[in-house]
């Protein structure tokens, strides 16, 4: 028997006993051992609904020689990071669903658990219930990844699922979400990026084996995607998601998160709702694609016990993570070319002759006065410094999958 501690009672900690209770014969049977929770950590009072389970001290469970793993679903950096890593320190395996911490501090926690022979999992940092961290790690080890891209954040991609499907406004969609519990009270992180941007950096840190800082990769928010962006967008054939996506050449990492045109050709432009879709391009493999929840109580809670399971199969046994604390080079926000949709307000087409390269001008009636076209692939400031005398309503970026190669 395997014994657990529960850093968290939230939404992720519940549903983390709700898995083990559900599942527990299948459970067992795929580590080949129990797995019991014999503490749950939460400041706030729990003690009549967990009985013997809760404690509020820490020091209980670090003390204890029979936990063998803890599971930190507390969220943000601190208490967490300490808590991890005394536990390390302390000889106990851990497993995290906290982007912000692996994001943080990933590389000197796996670090930690090398040296001791322990693990350090956090496939639920990343896509929630999306097995992604350890085909990155593990399948795809004998291949050059080339990119990373797709949608890390459900709130995001629901609210401009809304906006494009139904027509509501991004205040509308925003408040329909909080309504529903897909987007918390101050949405920021989620609607800012910031949330996406973290995913991203773990998985290019996990392709680059290097630490990709998430502070260095430029970041956008969807607060000013207006209805007229996705009815010039699907003018041209495009569909408006909330992506990440990174590019690796021997240069170094190439990376953003912003709001960006997905082609409707493109799988991930399939990818509604509250989904999350992940698409990783690699030198030998190709293009693969991961695609389910990317967040949610059972679905995270289930990646939480699905590391559970691989570490009391490897509780003396270290399984290497390509991840050293050395920082790779983060190439600056011009660094990624792309072709860009421009949006301008004016009232004379024949003004634009010496901008615009090889696209069409579209106009729609319901927009008048306002007009857009494509640029070819270039920076961003090559595209800023070719509007300075026009009034700009947008200008919003392209994805594309890269060629097979880099230079």
């Amino acid at each position: 028997m395997v014994k657990i501690a529960i850093l968290g009672y939230g939404v992720v900690g519940s549903g983390i006993l709700q898995v083990l209770k559900q599942n527990r014969v299948h459970i067992e049977r795929q580590a080949r051992c129990s797995l019991a929770v014999k503490y749950v950590l939460d400041k706030r009072d729990f003690s009549e609904e967990l009985g013997a389970l809760f404690t509020r001290d820490f020091e209980t469970i670090l003390n204890d020689d029979e936990v063998q793993i803890v599971a930190e679903v507390m969220g943000g950096v601190q208490p967490a990071y300490d808590y991890v890593k005394q536990a390390l320190l302390r000889g106990k395996h851990v497993c995290t669903s906290n982007k912000e911490l692996v994001a943080k501090h990933g590389a000197e926690l796996l670090a930690i658990a090398e040296e001791r022979d322990l693990n350090f999992m956090f496939e639920a940092s990343v896509g929630g219930g999306i097995p992604v961290v350890r085909p990155i790690n593990l399948a795809l080890t004998t291949d050059e990844i080339i990119a990373v891209a797709g949608i890390l954040n459900g709130t995001s991609n629901y609210i401009l699922t809304q906006m494009n499907n139904f027509g509501k406004s991004y205040n509308e969609a925003l408040a329909e979400a909080q309504n529903l519990g897909y987007a918390e009270k101050d949405p920021t992180a989620d609607v800012g990026g910031f949330d996406a941007c973290r995913k991203i950096a773990i998985l290019l840190s996990l392709a680059t084996g290097q630490q990709v800082e998430f502070e260095d990769i430029p970041t956008e928010g969807i607060t000013n995607i207006s209805p007229a962006d996705f009815a010039f967008a699907r003018a041209f054939g495009f569909t408006l998601k909330p992506m990440v996506s990174g590019r690796i050449s021997p240069k170094g990492v190439s990376a953003l998160s912003a709001p960006m045109l997905v082609h409707h050709n493109h799988p991930i432009s399939t990818v509604s709702g509250v989904f999350n879709g992940v698409f990783v391009q690699a030198k030998a493999t190709g293009n693969v694609m991961f695609y389910g929840q990317g967040a949610g109580q059972l679905p995270t809670a289930g990646a939480i016990v699905s590391d559970m399971v691989d570490i009391a199969k490897h509780l003396h046994r270290h399984i290497i993570y390509s991840w050293s604390p050395q920082k790779a080079h983060v190439l600056p926000p011009d660094s990624y070319v792309t072709r860009r949709l421009v949006r301008i307000s004016c009232d004379k087409p024949e003004d634009l002759s010496q901008i615009i390269k090889d696209s069409p001008i579209i106009e729609l009636p319901d927009y008048p006065g306002q007009m857009a076209w494509l640029t070819p692939p270039e920076s961003e400031e090559a595209t800023l410094a070719s509007l300075k005398d026009f009034k700009v309503n947008s200008v919003i970026k392209v994805y594309e999958p890269l060629e097979e190669n880099l230079d």
